[in-house]
């Protein structure tokens, strides 16, 4: 490894100079760490083996350091928990989660946790790989919107990492761009997904951590059940929550808006998401029409009416924008080269008659017209075999008895009246 005397970034043995501040880069061994008097650990040898180099990021619960490993001569991330943190036994049961839950997923798209271990200041440390690049949410600051080749690489590369920890059973739960994280190629990114501290394992026998009825996540990209706290949250809560990114990423701005935490979990709840085509006028980057109906299946509020896995929304993203192919494809195709197939495509889909979009709230919120029977609605491809909510009634199509639903929306209206009150004072109870 090399090191920077000025900065005291680590960098692979065939770096030459520091591309942050440009100085020339030295053996690691031979760059001294500067030690710092806030901050004890910086330059101690942690476990024997990892010199504590620098201090990458400070959060709530804890502080994150760039280390030497002497061992294996590679740079690698120390994530100390704060002492008072340290003390929370929920906290550190989720910490060492993370580990756990790191061993049975694959890296290629998902930062890899390399061990867990109780520190010597009373503390605990997860001991992960160190990325070079950044979050998505410093993109997001710095260009405010990203362009369509990007977002569809980076989606697909999210679905061939999520669909698999989805099938293990794992749901991420705290989606954002800050837990992800881009690292720079001459092809194009490489997403890694961080942070699965606040993961909900769905197998039976999984260990519980959450007490029914709280929230974890992100209010701004939070699905409607897990802002209910419910505990039938699924994989489709982690579709939601990287709907959000997408629209975000698209349009420059989240999709429901609030002054404080209730406020966004209420406007989530009761409020429909402008479509991307409109809310996306001003940026430089022209979003077709075409992606409309995309967000709409994606911001169901019923989950069983949303777009089944994130495989699915990335699909929906890339053919909205004119590909062929599927995400598999996309996630390592040449970013170049989605941009170029892009293009040709973009001006005929910007032409193209924006999908008629249902503004009848009550309806969003009961998982819209078709879960409801009615004509001329279209089922998502999922279900058009199912129809699951005859499935739900063990009731088949000739079997089914026709009735007056003129006592329907009063009902349904009653109905949610009640249960938006039941939402407001779970929120106000946060």
């Amino acid at each position: 490894m090399k090191a920077c005397p000025a900065c005291g970034r680590l960098y692979p043995v065939d770096a030459g100079f520091c591309p942050v501040d440009g100085s020339q880069l030295y053996s690691a061994t031979q760059v001294p760490v500067r030690v710092d008097d806030d901050d004890a650990r910086i330059g101690q040898v942690m476990l024997g083996r990892y010199q504590v180099r620098r201090v990458v990021a400070d959060g709530g619960m804890g502080r994150v350091y760039e280390a030497l490993d002497m061992a294996e001569r590679r740079s690698v991330a120390l994530k100390v928990l704060h002492s008072e943190t340290a003390r929370d036994a929920v906290a550190v049961e989720r910490f060492k989660r993370e580990f756990s839950v790191s061993q049975e997923l694959p890296h290629q798209h998902i930062v890899e946790v390399l061990g867990f271990h109780p520190t010597a200041d009373a503390s605990y440390v997860l001991v992960m790989e160190f990325l070079y690049g950044e979050e998505l949410r410093a993109a997001l600051k710095r260009e405010g919107v990203l362009p369509p080749a990007r977002v569809v690489r980076m989606m697909s590369q999210l679905a061939i990492a999520l669909d698999q920890a989805h099938a293990r059973g794992f749901v991420h739960r705290d989606l954002k761009p800050d837990n992800l994280f881009l690292c720079q190629t001459s092809e194009g990114d490489i997403v890694k997904v961080l942070d699965f501290g606040s993961v909900k394992d769905t197998a039976e026998n999984a260990k519980k951590l959450t007490v029914l009825g709280t929230t974890i996540g992100s209010p701004f990209y939070m699905a409607p059940e897990q802002a209910q706290g419910l505990e039938t949250l699924d994989r489709r809560a982690d579709v939601w929550a990287l709907a959000a990114i997408l629209y975000e990423c698209t349009t420059g701005t989240v999709p429901f808006h609030g002054t404080n935490g209730p406020s966004i979990l209420l406007s989530i709840l009761t409020k429909e998401a402008p479509p991307p085509s409109e809310a996306s006028r001003a940026q430089k980057h022209p979003v077709p029409p075409t992606l409309d109906a995309v967000m709409a299946s994606a911001f169901r509020k019923n989950a069983l009416m949303r777009t089944g896995s994130v495989g699915e929304l990335a699909n929906a993203l890339g053919h909205a924008y004119g590909l062929q192919g599927d995400h598999g494809e996309w996630a390592n195709a040449n970013e170049t080269e989605l941009r170029q197939r892009i293009s040709v495509e973009l001006g005929r889909l910007m032409a193209a008659r924006p999908a008629p979009q249902s503004r009848d709230v009550a309806d969003r919120f009961f998982g819209e017209a078709e879960s409801l029977g009615a004509e001329g609605a279209s089922m998502p491809a999922a279900y058009a075999q199912g129809r699951p909510a005859d499935v739900a009634f063990g009731e088949s199509e000739a079997e089914r008895i026709p009735m007056n639903r003129s006592w329907l929306l009063p009902v349904l209206l009653g109905g949610f009246l009640l249960a938006v009150g039941a939402v407001l004072l779970v929120v106000l109870a946060l």
